[in-house]
């Protein structure tokens, strides 16, 4: 199957321009053995490479490039497929923007293309190329260091030890991860997250349950939750809850239990955050949305979590506007590598900045994903890369702090 792939990546500063011609000729070798095209844009600083082959081949061929010790911040821009190949010769050929003006490139690269693609840019590759070329694109394009520039120290400080649970008939029990600014060292909110009383998944809660009986289950265990939260002491600390969301619709007075729950164990609504789930169905969109407005109505504020992976996506957000919204772990994942996820996650800041809607990205593990997420304007996080989850218990805080020499 003929596939393409583009890159863009950042050469190096102890790396000789003038080792580029050894490079390409080494590229060219290589490419033309396994029959893959190479074309290779570089504008002084930054590489833009569309490589189009056998999947194999290329697929082999990327791989090696990320490895390269010569550039770094490699980013996927695009991984498609075509039925031929835009430029029909085997090897590698590079373009110095720096040699020539824009439209000059941008012919030649053209020249280089079959007939199919000569006088047009509908086609996405040529776009990209477009793109670059006149360098549209470096407003969405943000430097990151290496990750051990960074060191995370546990704050012991923020730890807080286990409670018993609630009451001895209890089904279910809570670890709780905190919500922070990394570099305010802020821990914004602890989320209650919800487990077996042996501190097994959640989905192994659920699954004791059948049919609407797990959402009165799910009502039920919030008590739970606040009661918990009361015995850790978190004092006027935010504490965000999961509940699905048909709950609201399938429990009548859910929202007189949860606020019964609040004051019976000194919270208060407005420290409360609700978040919703957008990968359950919500079949009855027009209760729900009045349960909303109950709930906001009262102080709690509502937050949907795991979005872009769920049914509603952007209908939800048009529905009803949250005041955080959590995005998913599928799309932070490796972000840092990725075009079309960074691509996203600008759209979702963009539209949330506007609404004035808090973005928090969950799921972080690395330090890259971290780095890039900051730069893209995103302040909240939570994930393993600085606290795993505590059952019955509050974990301390990796927080970043800067290497000397970075």
């Amino acid at each position: 199957m003929l596939t393409t792939i583009i890159y863009r990546s950042h050469i190096c500063d102890n790396v000789p321009v003038k080792t580029l011609e050894e490079m390409v000729d080494a590229a060219n070798k290589k490419n033309g053995y396994a029959d893959v095209t190479g074309i290779l844009l570089f504008n002084g600083t930054h590489f833009f490479q569309l490589l189009e082959g056998p999947e194999e081949s290329v697929l082999t061929i990327y791989q090696h490039i990320c490895e390269d010790v010569r550039h770094y911040n490699v980013v996927e821009l695009l991984r498609d497929y075509a039925p031929a190949r835009r430029f029909g010769k085997s090897g590698m050929e590079i373009f110095d923007l720096r040699r020539h003006d824009t439209n000059q490139v941008l012919q030649a690269v053209l020249d280089k293309g079959t007939s199919k693609y000569q006088l047009t840019y509908d086609d996405r590759a040529l776009q990209f190329f477009r793109t670059f070329v006149e360098a549209r694109e470096k407003e969405n394009y943000f430097e990151i260091p290496s990750a051990d520039s960074w060191d995370f120290i546990p704050d012991q400080q923020d730890m807080v030890a286990g409670v018993p649970l609630a009451a001895s008939d209890v089904d279910c029990s809570f670890a709780f991860q905190p919500i922070i600014d990394p570099l305010a060292q802020e821990v914004v909110s602890l989320e209650a997250l919800i487990r077996t009383p042996s501190g097994d998944s959640p989905q192994s809660w659920f699954d004791t349950y059948k049919g609407d009986d797990v959402y009165a289950a799910d009502l039920k265990s919030k008590k739970v939750a606040f009661a918990m939260a009361a015995a850790l002491n978190i004092g006027k600390q935010s504490l965000s809850v999961n509940l699905l969301p048909m709950t609201l619709v399938k429990i009548p007075g859910a929202v007189n239990f949860l606020m019964q729950e609040i004051h019976k164990n000194g919270l208060v609504p407005d420290q409360i955050i609700l978040e919703f789930t957008e990968q359950e169905i919500i079949s009855r969109l027009d209760e729900f949305t009045d349960a909303i407005r109950q709930l906001k109505a009262a102080g709690i504020r509502v937050a949907i979590d795991h979005f872009g992976a769920g049914f509603a996506g952007l209908s939800l957000l048009a529905r009803f506007q949250p005041d955080r919204i959590k995005i998913n772990r599928e799309l932070i994942e490796d972000v840092h590598k990725s075009g079309p996820r960074q691509a996203i996650i600008l759209g979702i800041i963009k539209s949330c900045t506007s609404l004035e809607i808090s973005v928090c990205a969950v799921g972080v593990e690395k330090p890259e994903e971290w780095m890039w997420l900051e730069s893209a304007g995103i302040s909240l996080f939570q994930g393993y890369l600085f606290a795993r989850p505590a059952l019955n218990g509050v974990p301390a805080v990796a927080w970043p702090e800067k290497k000397a020499g970075f």
